[in-house]
């Protein structure tokens, strides 16, 4: 739909009881520039308090207004889209119109503090505000206003260098940093099969980690961790772990092991390696182009108990994934805190159940999705209608459905469930149970897959996971003890999804523990142990 259309449309209807919003386009681009206009609103005395608690009471500046999935109804926003705006042009935002948590005619009257972000990529619900993006200024805004607001988006967000540190940051932090650039070279593969399904060169991106002293020439050769990234991670944002990981291999508290940090993102959200009708084949493009170009290019371990699997959330079920689909291709998979293994608990709810909806109980109350262990954060509903306004894909409810979802008559993915109604669709769920369902895979193909496959599964998550993945852990550990299988899952008391390999202050702690689990499946006979300090 074009700008001008957009307005006009806008100001039909019942435009008279809607809030509108005047949005230049400022300094900010000297050229048209299209995306998907969001508009945030946040009480300015909530905000406030924020940014002092923040800052410790320096200051209560607030620098900029954004949507919180953690605290989901606190911030508003609105969102349309514009094409071809040009410079010093004005377009009008209905702020009543694709709103979350409601219009803003809706908010109680007061002062706000109000922000416009133009999201040139559409990729605000995976990454939020990034390089490119156009921003506006914090404006104060009381409402209801007999005049219409204005705002001039007046700045484009720069983009950052993954490995810069903060100057203010530790000089081993700064070291550590330095010497896993060293060690690090990027991967940028083009994956001939995405790039036929796709009609366009699709690139495999990532991060190769080498353990210290490792030599090109030498006859050595090194068991391989295949790293998956959470939703929203991406090939700049694993700098963290990958120089945690070369820190602790340096010390000795990790043993020599190449690491290769997989970017699994992608224009529709976090694609987990999945093999996709809507996202195309990604774990035939990994276990059958980009670890055969890896092992001709490093001294890489190429049997199958040479090859691991480690990642969390998304990345968790990645993982899974890969090594249920793929049992002859690795060693063993060392997930933490999985998307749901079993759609009979898909974040607490049964999708399988007559008449299932994601939003409400049978008895009509809601299902919660977020949690700081007994205390509700957000809703499965909020956590859904909130993405929605954010954008129509990229989201992590959009994103299971580019995974797991059949394609539609409009070649788009079938929704799992209506976002306006939260009623899941049993045809779609039905095609996510015979393709997508591990647990119910693992029962159904067992026989099968034994040979290959026991003994390979660890999984971890805490009793007090924050998207409540728990409850599916505990079904697949049914189901794999109902097969006799060896596996190894772990439920750790009171850890959430975010604090899971922390082990007093070592933030890194459980995945040192996995990396020598995984040394010892490799290198059963070696006597390495982990340093002493």
């Amino acid at each position: 739909m074009g700008l001008l259309a957009g307005s006009v449309e806008a100001r039909t209807g019942s435009a008279s009881a809607h809030r509108f919003f005047h949005v230049q386009l400022g300094a900010a681009s000297n050229q048209p520039v299209s995306g998907r206009l969001l508009l945030f609103a946040i009480d300015e005395k909530t905000a406030v308090a924020a940014a002092k608690a923040e800052s410790r009471d320096h200051s209560g500046k607030v620098d900029e207004v954004d949507a919180n999935p953690f605290r989901a109804t606190e911030t508003s926003v609105a969102a349309r889209e514009v094409s071809h705006w040009e410079p010093g042009q004005s377009v009008d935002i209905d702020a009543d119109r694709v709103a979350f948590p409601a219009g803003y005619s809706q908010l109680p009257p007061g002062d706000y503090l109000v922000q416009a972000v133009l999201d040139v990529n559409h990729d605000y619900n995976y990454t939020g505000r990034g390089a490119g993006d156009l921003v506006s200024a914090v404006v104060k805004v009381h409402l209801p206003s007999a005049e219409v607001p204005a705002l001039t988006l007046a700045k484009a967000l720069p983009g950052r260098n993954p490995w810069a540190v903060p100057a203010s940051a530790p000089a081993a932090v700064r070291d550590g940093m330095a010497a896993a650039r060293r060690h690090a070279t990027l991967v940028d593969f083009v994956s001939p099969s995405l790039s036929a399904f796709w009609g366009r060169p699709i690139h495999m991106l990532g991060w190769v980690l080498v353990p210290p002293g490792y030599d090109a020439k030498a006859s050595v050769r090194y068991p391989v961790v295949y790293y998956t990234q959470g939703f929203g991670g991406n090939n700049e944002r694993v700098m963290g772990t990958l120089s945690s990981v070369d820190a602790a291999m340096a010390k000795g508290d990790m043993p020599p092991m190449i690491w290769v940090f997989l970017d699994e993102s992608s224009p529709t959200g976090t694609h987990e390696f999945a093999d996709s009708v809507n996202n195309g084949p990604w774990g035939q493009a990994l276990t059958t182009e980009l670890i055969p170009e890896l092992e001709s290019r490093y001294r890489m371990d190429g049997r199958a108990s040479g090859r691991f699997l480690n990642g969390h959330s998304s990345g968790g079920w990645a993982t899974l994934w890969l090594q249920t689909r793929y049992p002859k291709i690795f060693g063993g998979t060392w997930s933490t805190s999985p998307d749901p293994s079993d759609f009979h608990d898909f974040t607490g709810v049964d999708l399988y159940a007559p008449n299932a909806n994601v939003y409400r109980r049978p008895d009509g109350s809601a299902y919660p999705l977020v949690r700081d262990h007994g205390k509700v954060l957000g809703t499965y509903e909020q956590f859904a209608k909130l993405e929605r306004v954010l954008g129509p894909y990229g989201g992590q409810m959009a994103s299971f459905d580019w995974v797991f979802s059949p394609r539609g008559a409009d070649g788009r993915p079938m929704p799992m469930f209506d976002r306006d109604t939260g009623v899941v669709d049993p045809v779609v769920v039905a095609y996510w149970r015979e393709h997508y369902d591990i647990a119910y895979r693992l029962q159904r193909d067992w026989a099968q897959l034994e040979p290959d496959l026991d003994g390979k599964i660890h999984l971890y998550v805490g009793t007090a996971d924050t998207f409540y993945l728990d409850g599916a852990a505990h079904k697949l550990k049914a189901v794999l003890d109902g097969l006799h299988a060896k596996s190894d899952i772990r439920f750790l008391p009171n850890k959430t999804h975010m604090d899971l390999y922390v082990q007093g202050k070592d933030r890194h702690a459980l995945l040192k523990q996995i990396s020598w689990d995984m040394y010892a499946v490799a290198r059963p006979h070696s006597t390495l142990k982990p340093a002493l300090h």
